[in-house]
């Protein structure tokens, strides 16, 4: 116990650093999404998020947006519980069969204007998990979809440059909403 106590002493954290980003770059990209929140909406924007069988590798993209780095709230972008309180349904991973009804009860309660993202690989097509018995297929396959954010998974400014352009597309009124 003591050889272990000793050895954690002086060994280095098995972490990851920061990524090599440029604060500004980040502030400026996340000023623009809630700029462009507010003129489009009049306030801030609400996103709903919905795991629709993913294998989580993009929530935790989506959860690094709230982190003390990116800390996209300080924005005007705010996630929320309830579908009725989103502006944007946000959603990853293929569609399962258990979550297909949910996903459209979820679409259903959102009120208009009202945009649904589909987020990563598997929300465009299925991704990896395409073909599989409990796979219905991509976001589109169930509800109509805006806006697609590719990756596997998107890093963090991916999700804001999406945001910002499905926000300056509904300026330009070429969003359906």
């Amino acid at each position: 116990m003591r050889k272990l106590l000793f050895e954690s002493l002086f060994r280095l954290p098995l972490t990851e650093a920061a990524p090599a980003l440029d604060d500004a770059e980040v502030q400026e990209l996340a000023t623009l999404v809630g700029t462009a929140a507010r003129r489009s909406l009049g306030r801030s924007l609400s996103i709903r998020e919905v795991d629709a069988g993913s294998c989580n590798g993009c929530e935790l993209e989506i959860h690094a947006l709230n982190n003390a780095y990116y800390d996209v709230e300080r924005f005007g972008i705010r996630f929320v519980a309830s579908p009725r309180h989103a502006d944007v349904l946000l959603v990853t991973g293929p569609v399962t069969k258990n979550m297909r009804e949910a996903l459209l009860r979820t679409y259903e309660a959102v009120p208009g204007p009202k945009w649904v993202v589909a987020l990563g690989d598997c929300a465009k097509d299925g991704g990896c998990f395409a073909g599989s018995y409990a796979v219905v297929g991509g976001v589109s396959e169930v509800i109509p979809v805006d806006l697609h954010i590719p990756g596997c998974p998107p890093p963090p400014l991916d999700i804001l440059r999406g945001l910002l352009a499905l926000l300056d597309r509904a300026a330009v009124g070429s969003v359906a909403s």
